[in-house]
């Protein structure tokens, strides 16, 4: 399984200056590559080669590695915005937003992320220092800082390219990972229900609920005080809009990958598969009043879903999903289904044998269920592989899953 290990770079102020000159110089050649590919149609890396190659090294002063790294990026960012386009997730074709993604060149951020590989990159771990190139030179102990957990992957499990990206003042590098996943457990006699929202963002077949009050009051008071702040339309909140940003995002990861463990610590720890729901769609099958869609936007159900998935894969757990439908409004105890036993959000109430419950933990319960029978079945673990984000078009990580586990933390 690929994990990334996220770790920061302190580079002194002549390195850094050197490596801000190296990511502008490259984003502006992975540009001018992109307008090619557009102009001519050839938007595969070594066909792309034959037209841009000479040129990128020359013009930018790129070495030969990082000049296959612009253009092999370059390509990358038209396969990821060609999946996009082809999986709807830029709208209907022939809309605006479609348009707009497919009517002109890939645009790379002066600042976005590039790829580096062993050639252009090494790695001295017991000393905390990289050695990196640069439109300057090589740059030798380049230091950095990583957690015990981190470090040992590294030391480890570390194979394949690494991004350099600076975001937010700070330089960081993103080093792919090979970690061997554990043995899975087959000889399962029960599965931990994970019923997933807004409200509650976890809550287990066991009747354990992970709240969600403060994560959403945190969202609340984000939104608000960025309405105000780009109301003010000022030098001085602009700098305070920028200073915050992502800061929502960063608390709802944290609160993500705390969770993930703690279920599957828990699932581990009783000899138990964990089952989810299967949530794909959900966002285009809903209908929402306005004061309801920045909630469910913000809702991170896959993000955390991804956290459980992989976590639960090192440690060897199975992983099934199942179908939810109906599951908050089925008993769990006499299987009756019907709409009038969600007598409201927090409660649930069968009107065939008058079970009472939480309302989350009955449709734990019933996806718990759901996933045994999966299980009698035959069916495997579905489990992904942690899937890829956002290109590197947008100066973000393309590689798999963000590493540093979070401690455990029950009470959330």
């Amino acid at each position: 399984m690929k994990l990334v290990v996220q770790v920061r770079l302190l580079p002194t102020p002549v390195q850094a200056a050197a490596l801000e000159a190296t990511l502008r110089a490259c984003n502006e050649a992975a540009t001018w590559a992109s307008e090619v590919a557009f102009a001519t149609g050839v938007k595969r890396n070594f066909a792309l080669r034959e037209h841009t190659y000479a040129e990128v090294k020359e013009r930018w002063g790129l070495g030969a590695q990082a000049a296959q790294h612009v253009i092999k990026k370059t390509c990358d960012a038209y396969a990821t915005l060609r999946a996009n386009l082809k999986a709807g997730n830029l709208g209907r074709p022939g809309s605006k937003r479609y348009r707009r993604a497919s009517e002109k060149p890939v645009a790379f951020r002066p600042q976005g992320a590039q790829p580096y590989d062993d050639r252009m990159l090494s790695w001295q771990t017991a000393r905390r220092t990289v050695s990196v190139w640069t439109l300057s030179g090589r740059m030798k102990d380049v230091a950095f800082t990583a957690g015990p957990g981190q470090l040992a992957t590294l030391a480890l499990y570390r194979k394949g390219e690494s991004d350099l990206l600076y975001r937010d003042g700070m330089w960081f590098l993103n080093a792919t990972c090979e970690v061997p996943d554990a043995e899975p457990n087959t000889d399962l006699v029960d599965f931990l229900g994970i019923d997933l929202g807004i409200v509650n963002i976890a809550t287990t077949s066991d009747g354990e609920i992970m709240a969600g009050r403060a994560l959403n009051r945190g969202r609340l008071r984000e939104r608000t005080l960025r309405n105000k702040l780009q109301r003010k339309n000022t030098p001085s909140s602009k700098r305070r809009l920028k200073k915050r940003r992502r800061k929502e995002s960063r608390r709802a990861k944290d609160i993500n990958h705390k969770i993930a463990k703690h279920v599957v610590a828990e699932a581990e720890r009783t000899g138990r598969g964990i089952a989810l729901e299967n949530l794909t769609g959900i966002r285009e099958r809903v209908r929402l009043r306005k004061p309801q869609r920045a909630t469910h936007s913000s809702w991170a159900f896959a993000q955390l879903g991804q956290f459980i998935a992989y976590k639960a894969r090192r440690a060897g757990v199975p992983v099934v999903y199942v179908d939810p439908a109906y599951s908050s409004r089925t008993c769990a105890e006499c299987g009756h289904n019907d709409g009038a036993n969600r007598v409201s959000q927090a409660w649930f109430a069968c009107r065939n044998c008058g079970f009472v419950d939480h309302a989350d933990r009955n449709g734990s319960r019933n996806i718990r269920a759901r996933a045994e029978e999966l299980w009698r079945r035959g069916a495997q673990s579905t489990a992904p592989d942690p899937p890829p984000e956002p290109g590197r078009g947008t100066g973000r990580k393309r590689s798999t899953t963000a590493s540093g586990d979070r401690s455990a933390s029950p009470g959330l």
